[in-house]
């Protein structure tokens, strides 16, 4: 079962046991999924599983942002909602990796690079971009940029 699928049903179901706020939360996650779908190929496209998880982040992401502005607002009522759906939402996605996970993979990221590139003994901080490209294709959505980020700055320095 496709993550789409997934969400689609666990919709179906909090529509039945009426729980209005994971129903909310899953009808955006869905409008989410179908924008991208357009986006990808047209308004009869669906969603792969890779994709997904991407809009999956971007709106955890989000609420993240709106929690945090939130909190600084003086509503701490509406940045209790967004974290509960963050929660939600954090469900769907795939496992994340272990920090010694990340770094074996980002060094094999740097050494495919460093191999490609003709320089088998170490990388420049300028070659950040192409392992970053790397490292993420290899991570699957299973870590977020910004951490994926500070381990390729710490490996390539």
């Amino acid at each position: 079962m496709t993550l789409a699928e997934k969400i689609d049903q666990d919709l179906k179901e909090a529509m039945k046991a009426r729980e209005a706020d994971r129903l909310s939360t899953l009808r955006m996650v869905k409008s989410a999924f179908k924008y991208a779908a357009i986006e990808k190929g047209g308004a009869d496209a669906v969603v792969d599983d890779e994709i997904a998880t991407i809009v999956l982040r971007k709106q955890i992401k989000q609420r993240e942002d709106a929690a945090e502005g939130f909190e600084k607002g003086g509503r701490p009522d509406s940045a209790l909602k967004e974290r509960a759906e963050i929660t939600l939402l954090s469900a769907y996605l795939p496992a994340s990796l272990s920090p010694e996970e990340l770094s074996a993979l980002v060094k094999e990221a740097i050494a495919e690079v460093a191999s490609s590139l003709g320089t088998p003994d170490s990388l420049a901080k300028a070659q950040m971009g192409a392992v970053m490209k790397a490292a993420q294709a290899k991570a699957a959505g299973r870590a977020d940029g910004k951490s994926l980020s500070a381990e390729v700055q710490k490996l390539l320095s």
